[in-house]
């Protein structure tokens, strides 16, 4: 094919890796709820007990003192574990803001459902208060009924 310059190039093809980014936003998740336990803790406490020791006391150093090697191990770990920690809070926000729209949505309805009911309480006080008692209606019929027994007199 000729080159055209009026024609953009064709990309060549490339070699892509499929990227899930829920799938790697769940792992991250659950590695920054690991990071996030007192597990952890005490597994990296061993780990560096055991380093420490072994570079210290054993015949067979591979990391002898000041320790570079079990430094640039804990700079490697802390640097992976910082944005999959921002990635877990990120996606948390997310789903925080979400349930924050869905809340603020309920709480609308419910709001909207209590003025309903406010006014049809209110209604029903004003159709009450129209409506004629056992005690009003005792009392006009004692009235007429004076009334008959005065006129019939």
């Amino acid at each position: 094919m000729t080159e055209r310059l009026d024609q953009p190039r064709e990309l060549a093809p490339r070699l892509r890796l499929y990227y899930d980014p829920e799938a790697f936003g769940r792992l991250s998740e659950r590695i920054a709820r690991f990071l996030g336990t007192a597990r952890f803790i005490v597994y990296m406490t061993v780990f560096v007990g055991v380093w420490l020791l072994w570079n210290t006391f054993s015949p067979y150093k591979f990391d002898p003192y000041p320790f570079i090697f079990l430094t640039l191990m804990l700079s490697l770990q802390a640097s992976y574990a910082a944005p999959l920690i921002l990635l877990a809070q990120n996606r948390q926000a997310d789903r925080d803001r979400i349930q924050y729209e869905q809340d603020r949505l309920v709480a609308e309805r419910n709001q909207a459902e209590i003025e309903y009911l406010t006014r049809e309480i209110a209604g029903l006080r004003l159709a009450i208060g129209e409506v004629a008692t056992r005690d009003y209606i005792r009392a006009e019929f004692q009235r007429l009924q004076e009334e008959l027994s005065s006129a019939g007199e």
